[in-house]
């Protein structure tokens, strides 16, 4: 990380703040590349993951390089098909799935990978959110059904702490980037498809229930203001929090974070139907959405 500072630094690797953030002063970008680097490790640790891997080195590299120069969205949607492609043949989707669902299983990991990418708007959020869902992935895998090899799960939590220390903080050393953002979501979507292919339950999607209610009820709202929703923002829950209500970054991350905790300790500990753990996890956060956001939309001075 220290490193990439100084590359960073010489090659202008930075964010300029504008009115769609939630940041005030100039940071280095791409500081997730630590998960870019943590992929690598992967590979030369454990080669027979070789497949996914290449799929998160192509999705981080092209998402480095929008970081950098703005690239359209068909030229990132071409890598990140790439790379969803490698996944799937890791996991023999084409062969377990007909062809319907597995377009489905398209649209809805690279959904999910975008989302992933829309929710890093703030200090720590990234970083802490991706601690929370890896410590429940490792947990099952070493307590209910072992899913992966351990370091697989290990080494994105290890950059993960890497990061954090450089950027949950009142004023960030760094910002992830589409390349941390993007690659750490490839990778945990990675490991959620594997656990949920292996048990056949997919109640383990909801360790993604807080994000998921967030990014998909903006992008409602969004729509209803007939707004383009691949253009920046600040209409999310976090952001309302952050920027109109000026709560603390690292408290609006804790507090995402903390969520999120709990409905994974109730996933793994509440042996339910899907659809019943469903209603209990994340239908109360989507009446808090609903019912909160409008009253928080409007600055505090």
């Amino acid at each position: 990380m220290l490193l990439y500072f100084k590359i960073a630094d010489y090659y202008d690797i930075i964010d300029h703040p504008n009115e769609r953030s939630s940041h005030t002063e100039i940071t280095i970008r791409g500081g997730g590349v630590i998960y870019v680097f943590a992929a690598l490790a992967g590979v030369i640790l454990h080669s027979e993951f070789w497949l996914p891997i290449l799929g998160m080195l192509i999705i981080g590299t092209i998402s480095f390089i929008d970081d950098r120069i703005s690239l359209s969205n068909k030229i990132r949607l071409i890598f990140h098909l790439t790379a969803v492609t490698l996944l799937f043949i890791f996991l023999n989707v084409f062969h377990l799935f007909p062809i319907w669902m597995s377009i489905i299983l398209y649209i809805f990991v690279i959904g999910i990978i975008n989302a992933y990418n829309f929710m890093d708007g703030i200090n720590g959020i990234t970083g802490v959110y991706s601690l929370v869902v890896l410590g429940g992935l490792q947990y099952v895998n070493y307590n209910t059904r072992e899913f992966i090899k351990p370091d697989m799960i290990w080494l994105p939590i290890l950059a993960s702490v890497v990061f954090l220390f450089f950027n949950f903080r009142k004023k960030a050393k760094c910002f992830a980037g589409d390349v941390g953002s993007v690659t750490i979501a490839f990778w945990i979507i990675f490991l959620l498809l594997k656990l949920m292919i292996q048990t056949s339950n997919y109640a383990y999607i909801l360790f993604l229930a807080v994000y998921g209610v967030d990014a998909i009820f903006t992008i409602v709202h969004r729509l209803m203001l007939k707004e383009n929703i691949f253009e920046a923002h600040r209409l999310h829950f976090y952001q309302i929090l952050a920027n109109d209500q000026n709560w603390e970054h690292i408290w609006v991350s804790s507090i995402y974070a903390i969520v999120q905790l709990a409905i994974v300790a109730i996933v793994i500990l509440l042996p339910l139907n899907f659809w019943f753990l469903f209603v209990l996890t994340t239908v109360p956060l989507a009446l808090i959405y609903i019912y909160l956001k409008p009253k928080m939309m409007f600055k505090v001075d």
